[in-house]
């Protein structure tokens, strides 16, 4: 019935490369910290051929939001048109926009009647929300990037794996190609938490660089997306080391109106956390991380609020590293000082530090859901 309250996008008449539904697909994930994977993965699927229509939204409380951090490119456009958006997947093959208000209305309002009956959390509910609106997209397959951990909006493993499963069964009850993966969310993703800089990041990442764990979890993607388009002789890893995938980047960001080789904006303020203690660095909450982002600026608590572009978190250990006392562990980034302190305050039990001896490094990938 939601599905069926609105428009549903017809892609099949692009021609990427041999035309129709099948080489169209799209990725969602629940949200985390520092959760950049969309600004990489879109140009990355589409070098292979594959349409990617990658309708996203604006981040609201600790989870950042894909539309914000791009929107600190100077120029780039956010609301596009169906037509526009057509035009540009034929064109360039990867468009990252806003979702039309036309996409499943009636999530709206029964997103509303679960805010005052206590059932936001329902998954049932949860499961039909995301994929209302991700079928009424429609692209040929899905790939579903559902967070776990403290940073995410399921803490529990169990629970989050009911939620996948639950939307794979309506992704392929609806004729979409629909596959999931587990993914960790305990601590924040690469070495960022914020908006410009997390697009910073996600350049390098398309420059062949990056923090390790952004490149795996983007080629990862990338790989199931594929494979769900039919596609399976690609290299994704070859494609962000040999610039194809920053090719479409910058085609696809000069589509939508932005200089991909402007300067981003800087933050006018920065303070900087210091380790505590000589040791190893075994835990670095996601949570607190984003809490920390958010209160700097980079996030918002209200829909009508403003964001700051260059505002958030800038990590320079991440756990398994050894560090001493005195050393920078992180550096928050604001225009506004007076908010570092209430910053401070949700990073006070983010970090632990051990004597001796080093936690084994977290899975990034718990498991995978088809």
């Amino acid at each position: 019935a939601m599905l069926g309250s609105g428009e549903r996008m017809d892609f099949s008449s692009l021609r990427r490369p041999v035309g129709g539904l099948k080489y169209t697909t799209d990725k969602h994930s629940t949200g985390g910290v520092g959760d950049k994977i969309t600004l990489p993965l879109a140009p990355l699927v589409a070098v292979f051929g594959v349409a990617v229509p990658q309708l996203s939204g604006r981040g609201l409380g600790h989870t950042g939001g894909t539309l914000d951090k791009l929107e600190s490119i100077p120029g780039w456009r956010a609301e596009l048109g169906n037509e526009e958006i057509l035009a540009q997947l034929q064109d360039v093959g990867a468009v990252i926009c806003a979702a039309g208000a036309g996409l499943a209305p009636a999530d709206k309002k029964l997103y509303a009647l679960r805010d005052v009956t206590g059932t936001v959390e329902a998954i049932p509910l949860i499961a039909s929300s995301i994929m209302s609106k991700k079928i009424a997209e429609g692209t040929g397959s899905l790939v579903l990037d559902v967070k776990v951990g403290s940073g995410a909006f399921m803490k529990d493993e169990s629970k989050a794996r009911e939620l996948a499963e639950t939307m794979v069964a309506l992704g392929k009850d609806a004729g979409v190609n629909t596959v999931a993966l587990l993914t960790n969310m305990d601590t924040p993703l690469g070495l960022t938490a914020g908006n410009a800089i997390e697009v910073e990041e996600s350049v390098e990442v398309l420059s062949g660089g990056g923090p390790e764990d952004v490149v795996e979890l983007t080629v990862r993607l990338a790989e199931e997306m594929l494979a769900c388009a039919g596609v399976h002789d690609a290299d994704p890893a070859a494609a962000l080391k040999d610039g194809r995938a920053m090719d479409v980047w910058n085609r696809m960001i000069s589509a939508q109106g932005g200089d991909p080789r402007a300067a981003l904006p800087v933050a006018r303020e920065s303070d900087v956390v210091y380790a505590p203690a000589d040791g190893v660095l075994v835990e670095l909450d996601a949570l607190a991380v984003g809490v920390a982002a958010w209160r700097l600026g980079a996030g918002r608590a209200r829909k009508e609020d403003a964001v700051q572009a260059a505002a958030g978190v800038r990590l320079h250990a991440k756990p398994g590293a050894t560090v001493r006392a005195g050393e920078p562990l992180m550096t928050l980034l604001t225009d506004t000082p007076e908010r570092f302190a209430r910053a401070r305050e949700a990073l006070e039990h983010a970090v632990v530090i051990a004597p001796e001896g080093s936690r084994p490094a977290q899975q990034l990938i718990i498991d995978r859901i088809a």
